[in-house]
């Protein structure tokens, strides 16, 4: 079930939201658990199981590890990590490594057509990072079944995260505050990210599939595609990241922050500290910390960072596009660390910035290519004279979609948000804001009823990762 879905928005959010405002404290979670076990069997019903299974293991295990001490208890933690990551690798990765075996050896084993269960990098993630915490004495194990479920299951970041520590939501499983202004700042969060992923993000994939539809490419229309797919999945999962945290405040759970603004970066390094907070930080602190991070020897650095890059773009699916743009990044980055810092602070800002900006519209064209072949031949049209430099075709379409990108780059950068900040921090502008700020909410619900009623296009990138 997509948030951006008139039966989720209109149906399943109000009896939720409904049942949980009338029910006691006491029931709350409960009442959340059942609605996230249907959340997810409405999208993937035989998989319901899968999830069952995820969080036995994270709770039987949790207690044991806490229980146990030296040998046994790392054994414990590894059992449990080996049995989440063995269903990650089976049902995203056994087609991958079968095809792979059939490339090398020349053989010829049928592919399974696993379906991807929905959200399995997510959560097997969460059990993962919950079971580790355990270990290392960070939290305490959870002794209520339900409310280790209901953080395993919780829906609002259950499809596309951002991946929440147990640490960060442990004492409001337990206990949380309700008020009318975590609700509407829940509301005002999440209406704002469906107007991001519906009304820009889906627009931004029309013009993609167009483009791919073409048979009158140019060089122009090549660049601007990798302006218009950089730009679709920044809103389609920026937007489903602020839907989560809205979701979750109107709950009374206070959910990571997982974009800030990353298309205003100067450097690769930067802009991962901006993009997909939670993701990266997730391997940070259980990969490359403990594998030695940066306080180690150099060829042990560039190959702690050639490890947890080729993990990143291998956590984004099982394609050797996703390795090889995580690598790409993995080198980006190690280059801009063998630069002297003196001379990074040198460099223009604006020249900075051009360079962020190059670097990532050419990871996003590995990032959505159809296999290494696709990657060379979208390479060839934007770097090569295989294709016209510009067609009367490319210009119509510039001109179709010129104001979408002139929104889409502007609401990409923090400039709304000061604008409305600083109207709102004078006398006369926070009575405007007061009044103004409810009607557009309402206005922007409008009108992405209204395109969901009248289109049909509204895919989520997310959900093959």
């Amino acid at each position: 079930m997509l948030f951006s879905s008139l039966t989720f928005l209109f149906v399943f959010l109000p009896v939720v939201m409904a049942g949980y405002y009338l029910l006691p404290m006491k029931a709350k979670n409960l009442w959340l658990l059942a609605a996230s076990l249907l959340f997810y069997f409405y999208g993937e019903p035989k998989y319901l199981v899968l999830m069952l299974a995820v969080i036995t293991v994270s709770y039987v295990f949790g207690l044991l590890t806490e229980k146990s001490e030296g040998t046994k208890r790392k054994i414990l933690l590894w059992i449990s990590v080996l049995l989440n990551l063995s269903a990650l690798i089976y049902f995203k990765y056994t087609d991958f490594f079968i095809g792979a075996v059939n490339s090398v050896f020349g053989s010829d084993f049928d592919l399974l057509g696993i379906a991807l269960p929905i959200g399995i990098s997510f959560f097997t993630f969460q059990s993962i990072s919950y079971n580790i915490d355990v270990y290392r004495g960070d939290t305490p194990a959870q002794k209520n079944p339900i409310n280790l479920a209901l953080y395993v299951s919780l829906f609002p970041q259950l499809v596309a995260g951002p991946i929440v520590r147990y640490s960060d939501v442990e004492r409001e499983l337990r206990t949380r505050t309700l008020s009318l202004d975590g609700f509407a700042y829940g509301v005002r969060r999440f209406v704002t990210g469906l107007g991001k992923k519906v009304l820009l993000a889906n627009s931004f994939g029309s013009f993609c599939e167009i483009f791919r539809e073409s048979d009158e490419k140019s060089t122009l229309f090549f660049w601007i595609y990798a302006v218009a797919y950089s730009l679709q999945v920044y809103f389609d999962f920026s937007g489903y990241s602020d839907m989560a945290i809205g979701l979750g405040s109107m709950f009374g759970f206070k959910f990571p922050e997982n974009f800030r603004h990353p298309y205003i970066s100067k450097s690769v390094t930067e802009f991962w500290r901006r993009w997909h907070i939670s993701l990266g930080s997730w391997f940070r602190d259980y990969v490359y910390i403990p594998m030695g991070g940066n306080r180690v020897k150099t060829p042990r650095f560039f190959f702690n960072i050639l490890t947890v890059w080729f993990l990143t773009g291998f956590w984004h699916g099982a394609d050797w596009t996703f390795i090889i743009w995580g690598l790409y990044f993995a080198v980006l980055l190690l280059v801009e660390k063998s630069i002297p810092q003196k001379v990074k602070d040198k460099a223009p800002a604006v020249i900075s910035h051009i360079y962020l900006i190059f670097a990532v519209l050419i990871g996003f064209v590995i990032f959505n290519a159809n296999g290494v072949d696709g990657i060379i031949s979208d390479f060839k049209g934007m770097f090569t004279s295989a294709y016209p430099l510009c067609t009367d075709t490319t210009l119509y379409y510039l001109r179709s979609y010129a104001v979408l990108f002139v929104i889409g780059i502007i609401g990409a950068t923090p400039i709304i948000r000061n604008a409305a900040e600083k109207l709102d921090s004078g006398k006369t502008g926070s009575k405007i804001c007061f009044v103004a700020e409810p009607v557009m909410i309402l206005a922007l619900l409008f009108a992405v009823t209204a395109y969901l009623i009248d289109g049909s296009y509204n895919p989520f990138l997310y959900f093959r990762f």
